[in-house]
């Protein structure tokens, strides 16, 4: 069974999914590639779970690093799994590019060269924001490239974390 809330952020309203033993999306309500209709198979409700992530989300924006994790269940493709992960370990505070992630990707399929482009796609993918911090992802001239959520909240979520 699929469970949702909805989280009032200072950024504006966000959708958190979980079932009964992950989180399977946080994303901010009405965000390119948000899918109400996920909602409409999910009860409404504040389950252990969803009231764990809501706690977590307020420990971020109150501007401190949260020190607790919460389980995650990816729907994807293998390729954006294996992005969504590499988003994982980029570290509250700092900055990856997406060249930065492609070449992460090259060293571990031993092929000479991936798609920046290709990792731009599945991190604007990424079902739960924020948790998978694809806002920490920037050009490689460090400009603000591509936030399904709107640039205007991953520049702010970026100045929360006092990133570079």
């Amino acid at each position: 069974m699929q469970y949702t809330s909805v989280y009032y952020s200072p950024l504006g309203d966000m959708v958190i999914t979980a079932d009964d033993t992950a989180v399977t999306g946080v994303q901010f309500a009405g965000q390119k590639h948000f899918d109400p209709a996920v909602c409409g198979a999910c009860e409404e409700t504040e389950t252990p779970l969803i009231i764990r992530v809501k706690k977590w989300l307020d420990v971020y924006f109150s501007g401190k690093e949260p020190d607790f994790r919460l389980p995650l269940r990816f729907a994807g493709t293998d390729f954006q799994k294996e992005v969504w992960g590499i988003l994982c370990t980029i570290p509250y505070g700092q900055t990856m590019t997406y060249g930065d992630i492609a070449g992460i990707l090259s060293a571990r399929r031993c092929t000479g060269k991936m798609s920046a482009q290709a990792v731009g796609g599945a991190v604007g993918r990424n079902p739960i924001a924020i948790l998978v911090p694809c806002h920490r992802v920037i050009g490689k001239d460090g400009s603000m490239t591509g936030y399904a959520a709107g640039i205007h909240r991953k520049i702010a979520l970026l100045q929360l974390e006092n990133c570079p």
